[in-house]
């Protein structure tokens, strides 16, 4: 089924019917009908000319992950004792439950968790948590990290670039993560994050932005997308806005200090 949900999204992503796809694959559109239902499957063969079409790879066509490089990189260090990212929960944790107090089981959904710090944050506090992330020692840890405090956490593996929401949530929380997005993954990505969050709900969101006085990190992250500042509200605008500020801050995490410009978002979705 991920593989039916793929073609969907990725043909109406390059905005194709499916007699056109049909026609450059050289099926009848009825074929592509039940390929994109789960009825049937395509032969092996014509996974690479359906990766070639939508300019994926075939990993990602399947639903497998599609950035090794990144995932063996974040595995390496995972792979510590330590917790590269230490386990207290950053400020947006704090200004999330001023937001959304506990008094009711709310749902969040955290994106690209890491090690789980801030997921065991909400849960530890009453919040109904699920979190994503793509690398596997990092979800083992996360899963330490819940147990040792005592939580249940619904954790899974997805990547943020080919997973998409299907349930909504009351919150919708990532932090350190969205400069993996792509630019041409950006329109989609966050209106799914957007139609998934429920009335009254908020997204809790950052993102680093490139500055000319801030120089490349000396643990290579981000990674080489480019964030204007400002452009992550935008995809906001019609929202209330609670937090929406740029911040510089000093980091440690390579053993090398250095800076980050980061874009913070708070946004309400008014019904």
């Amino acid at each position: 089924m991920l593989l039916a949900e793929n073609l969907t999204r990725l043909r109406k992503q390059h905005r194709m019917t499916q007699e056109q796809l049909a026609v450059q694959v050289g099926v009848t559109f009825q074929a592509v009908s039940k390929w994109e239902t789960g009825q049937t499957l395509p032969d092996i063969a014509l996974l690479p000319v359906l990766a070639g079409i939508f300019e994926v790879s075939i990993d990602a066509l399947l639903g497998y992950l599609t950035s090794q490089n990144k995932i063996s990189e974040y595995e390496s260090r995972y792979r510590e004792q330590e917790y590269y990212w230490g386990t207290a929960p950053s400020e947006m944790c704090y200004e999330v439950m001023k937001l959304k107090p506990p008094v009711r089981s709310w749902t969040l959904l955290d994106i690209g968790c890491g090690e789980g710090k801030d997921a065991v944050f909400f849960a530890r506090n009453g919040y109904v948590v699920s979190a994503f992330d793509i690398a596997d020692e990092g979800l083992h840890k996360a899963k330490q990290l819940a147990a040792a405090s005592n939580v249940k956490i619904n954790f899974f593996k997805a990547n943020l670039l080919d997973y998409r929401l299907q349930s909504d949530f009351d919150i919708i929380f990532s932090s350190g993560v969205f400069h993996y997005i792509k630019p041409e993954l950006r329109d989609e990505l966050l209106k799914n994050y957007r139609d998934h969050t429920k009335n009254e709900g908020i997204c809790a969101l950052n993102v680093f932005v490139q500055k000319p006085f801030i120089a490349p990190p000396p643990d290579g992250e981000p990674s080489d997308t480019v964030w204007r500042s400002g452009e992550l509200c935008g995809y906001f605008s019609d929202w209330y806005f609670h937090r929406s500020e740029q911040v510089v801050f000093d980091c440690n995490s390579s053993g090398i200090p250095h800076q980050h410009c980061m874009d913070v978002l708070i946004a309400r979705k008014l019904g």
